[in-house]
């Protein structure tokens, strides 16, 4: 039976510089702890730190640094001017969903004419539509604007153009050779984009849209006679779509993110107020968004079709609001019995295919395999086995797949380098989906492990658990907890604070659910509550001394606020 992959633990910063943390303790009154994290994390200088902590919307770029900002907002100005039809083509994941409904918010406010479309994942894929656009033609409609997709939609475009749509494209996902010939593309990747921020998500891009127009129709007179609306209150969205999309957390991103959440914590939407209700969602952070909001979203286009989604963060009737949103629970609910399903199918094949160390990427395919799931369940075979993973629905003599990689393996060149075996890719770094013929399985299965094998060796397939510092139990405390959260919006990019705590022993070990582990954990004369989240399994591993990677948080119940650690990995105590 093969194991799980294997892992290192490594310091974040294998030295930290004692001055530079003393600087930092100087300069803000910061602990030795927080500070040696900001310095391991490359915040070395007062400037810089400075910059991390107190950044805030007024640090925001210009959004016309953003290459095709000007025909873009000037093709809407005209739109707006003339009362045309604008049809905003978004995509069914979180990040489409929140951007569309940016947008259409915006629009609506601004008195602009709008309609969206959000493709059918089953029916006609992902990525622009055909389909949409000729339905757009056909309803009348002067304008359409991607989110989330069209940078890669060559055909798509030429087709826009021969129906007399102007297209404007905002997309984050990485560009090939070509681009579409639209009207205007907005993607911080594009050649000659001078924005700062090229890691925007989709959502992102979509709200600097917003704000660029806002600009340009402040500057036109446009709000003379009408009232100007408060991007602020987008920011919401912004900090949905951004975070489910796991894009990097600094900069840009982290401004938008850290001010969205508390939009979030306290939105005036009916929608998101229903959704938070029906996944009990109190105080919003990165991991309840990540964990609890977005899977809920993401569901309708998963398994059903992503509009309701659209819908619920668009209605202003909250009987409706709350209809929906219990109606997503259930979709949710129903796509984790899915998941698991077809997770337990997957792992049975890669353990009955061989060993491990000979295989450099995993590539599946079934046709029973349902397309919504198979992204989800490719993230937990990467966790679980540390490989490039793809994998395809079949359906005849199609394939759809979902791919998801690891630290080491660019996966869009990866699939650019079997594009011969592909009738269709797209995505980024981390994360792309693809199309193939059926008869191709074999030949893109050979093709992506000699990519996989070209790029990653021993070193790249051990996954790397990285650590801030090692603490001793006696220099926790609920202050230092809380100064922790100075770091905060954390997610990728700028990952929650881990530490190292060595020679630990367990008391009072006890399962908590099916899955999951509550215990004490005592180093000398000091001792901690912990929460082990998915290591029911590795019970035994608490029996001796042990060493832990954890985190800082607070357990909440019944009015109660209680520091614990949060395990994050366990080994053998040496």
């Amino acid at each position: 039976m093969i194991s799980c992959a294997q892992s290192n633990w490594l310091p974040r910063c294998a030295t930290v510089d004692p001055k530079a943390v003393a600087l930092l303790c100087q300069d803000f009154g910061l602990s030795r702890e927080l500070a040696s994290v900001l310095v391991a994390r490359g915040f070395d200088d007062p400037e810089r730190t400075a910059q991390f902590l107190t950044d805030g919307l007024r640090q925001l770029p210009d959004p016309f640094l953003l290459k095709g900002m000007s025909r873009a907002v000037l093709r809407l100005e005209q739109a707006l001017q003339s009362d045309e039809l604008i049809i905003i083509h978004g995509d069914y994941d979180v990040d489409g969903i929140t951007a569309c409904t940016l947008l259409v918010t915006v629009l609506r406010q601004l008195g602009g004419r709008v309609d969206f479309h959000i493709p059918l994942r089953m029916e006609e894929g992902y990525g622009l539509s055909s389909q949409a656009l000729e339905a757009a033609q056909a309803a009348g409609a002067a304008v359409v604007v991607s989110v989330d997709c069209g940078v890669t939609a060559l055909e798509e475009a030429e087709l826009a153009r021969s129906l007399g749509l102007d297209l404007i494209i905002t997309d984050h996902h990485q560009p090939k050779s070509s681009l579409p010939a639209a009207l205007a593309i907005l993607n911080p990747h594009q050649p000659g984009c001078e924005f700062p921020g090229r890691n925007l998500s989709g959502v992102g891009v979509a709200f600097f849209l917003a704000a660029g127009l806002r600009k340009q129709l402040r500057e036109s007179g446009y709000f003379d006679s009408r009232p100007e609306p408060d991007l602020r209150q987008q920011l919401d969205l912004v900090a949905l779509g951004t975070v489910a999309d796991l894009v990097p957390l600094h900069g840009v991103n982290r401004i938008l993110v850290r001010s969205g959440l508390a939009m979030l914590q306290n939105t005036l939407r009916v929608g998101l107020q229903a959704l938070k209700q029906v996944a009990a969602v109190k105080q919003v952070d990165c991991g309840s968004v990540g964990f609890r909001l977005a899977p809920r979203l993401n569901a309708a286009g998963r398994l059903d079709d992503a509009r309701l989604a659209v819908e619920l963060l668009l209605t202003e009737d909250l009987a409706f609001a709350r209809q929906t949103a219990a109606e997503l629970d259930q979709v949710n609910l129903q796509r984790q019995q899915l998941e698991q399903q077809i997770l337990d199918q997957a792992v049975a094949r890669v353990e009955a295919s061989g060993p491990l160390a000979e295989r450099f990427s995993l590539v599946l395919a079934d046709a029973a395999w349902h397309q919504g799931v198979i992204g989800i369940v490719a993230s937990r075979l990467v966790e679980r086995f540390y490989r490039p993973v793809v994998l395809i629905a079949l359906d005849g003599e199609l394939g759809k797949g979902s791919a998801r990689s690891i630290s080491g393996f660019h996966l869009f060149q990866g699939l650019q380098q079997c594009s011969a075996t592909l009738t269709a890719f797209g995505g980024h770094e981390y994360a792309a989906g693809l199309a193939l013929p059926a008869g191709q399985l074999e030949a893109f299965s050979s093709a992506f492990e000699a990519a996989a094998h070209s790029q990653l060796g021993s070193a790249e397939l051990t996954r790397s658990r990285f650590y801030d510092r090692e603490l001793l139990l006696e220099d926790i405390s609920e202050p230092l907890a809380c100064e922790l959260e100075l770091l905060n919006p954390c997610g990728a990019g700028n990952p929650e604070p881990v530490f190292l705590a060595t020679g630990l022993c367990a008391q009072q070990v006890r399962r908590v659910g099916t899955h999951h582990l509550r215990l004490q954990c005592r180093q000398g004369g000091y001792s901690f509550p912990a929460i082990a989240f998915g290591m029911a399994e590795r019970i035994e591993q608490f029996s001796a001394p042990f060493d832990i990677l954890f985190s800082l948080s607070f357990n909440e119940w019944q009015g109660r606020r209680v520091l614990q650690l949060r395990i994050r990995d366990v080994r053998p105590a040496g």
